[in-house]
């Protein structure tokens, strides 16, 4: 054998190191394919405890079940949100009042007007005279922050006062 390596040039204790050191490389190698081989092994045991692949099949497809129903059950209240969404859009959500004495004889500041407004700044406005005698209620209706009709300065200022609602409270 001697000579065959003397033939091709190459030391004999050269080629038994090189050996070595690849049966060195394989050995680390087996080893770390056997830890994770052990590795795996114990989380495919967790896993798996306590169940065969039936009941675990079962415990998947109730799992699916589940996540239908929510899917369901989501989109029942995408539904009901767009709706609340739709009505919160006509509601009065914003207000002005202004108090005032509406004749000189009367005092106390028993007049008011009241303007009530949706996010548009569409809505009406209640001006209420009171009297002596008489308790007078008018109603004006506002689209987009105007009316059509003439208004008193007591009814532009709750107007006012309804449309820039909230407004201070962002300053």
């Amino acid at each position: 054998m001697s000579d065959l390596f003397e033939s091709l040039g190459l030391d004999p204790g050269i080629v038994i190191i090189f050996l070595f050191l690849v049966v060195v490389f394989f050995a680390v190698w087996v080893v770390r394919i056997h830890m994770r081989q052990s590795r795996l092994e114990k989380r495919y045991k967790a896993f798996m405890k306590g169940q065969d692949g039936q009941s675990l099949e079962k415990q998947f497809i109730r799992q699916f079940n589940q996540i239908d129903k929510l899917m369901e059950i989501k989109d029942n209240h995408m539904q009901e949100i767009n709706l609340l969404k739709e009505h919160f859009n006509r509601l009065y959500s914003k207000y002005g009042v202004e108090k005032y004495d509406a004749f000189d004889d009367v005092g106390g500041k028993l007049s008011f007007v009241l303007a009530l407004l949706d996010h548009e700044n569409t809505g009406i406005i209640l001006n209420a005279i009171h009297s002596r005698d008489n308790c007078f209620l008018y109603l004006k209706e506002i689209v987009k922050g105007e009316s059509y009709v003439m208004l008193s300065k007591e009814e532009v200022e709750a107007l006012k006062k309804a449309v820039n609602y909230g407004m201070e409270m962002e300053e």
